[in-house]
């Protein structure tokens, strides 16, 4: 496994598993988080500055409202330590609060150190689409996304068991 694919694997696991302490494997202390939310469902502030302040929002705040976090990133892994990474995303979760379930997709933007240990020094998150289904799409949409390969997923495979959810589709064409 690459460097790189060690620091985005450490990254999906902090956050999908509310593992703060995992986010030192991923992030230089001084990273740069952005955000840009195209989608009109989720709010995050557009930039955090730092370890603690990435921490803040994309583990601590996060695991406040959100369970159940499944994130894939959508292509072939990064086989070489590139000075830069990109792909595409796909998240499944439900909140805490409203149980409503979560469906959302974009893309991640890596910018790595260049010297040992190579971990990021910025992230860039673009949030194309957040869906928001009733409660009861949980388990189906579960079934699906949990057994789709992880952390690194074909674009192909996921139409592979996906959930008969109309409105599930514009999230698997965005793939195409």
């Amino acid at each position: 496994m690459s460097r790189i694919q060690n620091v985005v694997t450490a990254y999906l696991r902090a956050k999908d598993h509310n593992r703060p302490h995992l986010m030192r494997q991923a992030f230089a202390p001084d990273a740069r988080l952005e955000m840009v939310v195209n989608a009109g469902t989720i709010s995050f502030p557009p930039l955090a500055q730092g370890i603690e302040a990435i921490t803040e929002v994309l583990v601590r705040q996060f695991s406040r409202s959100f369970e159940n976090v499944h994130t894939l990133c959508i292509g072939a892994p990064p086989t070489e330590d590139l000075p830069r990474y990109g792909c595409q995303w796909l998240v499944g979760m439900s909140e805490k609060d409203s149980r409503a379930v979560r469906v959302g997709c974009g893309r991640y933007d890596w910018v790595f150190e260049s010297a040992p240990p190579r971990l990021a020094s910025r992230l860039t998150i673009t949030i194309e689409q957040m869906l928001s289904l009733a409660p009861e799409h949980l388990a189906p949409l579960m079934a699906w996304i949990s057994n789709l390969s992880a952390p690194w997923c074909a674009a192909s495979e996921l139409t592979t068991g996906a959930p008969a959810i109309a409105e599930l589709q514009t999230v698997i064409d965005y793939f195409a």
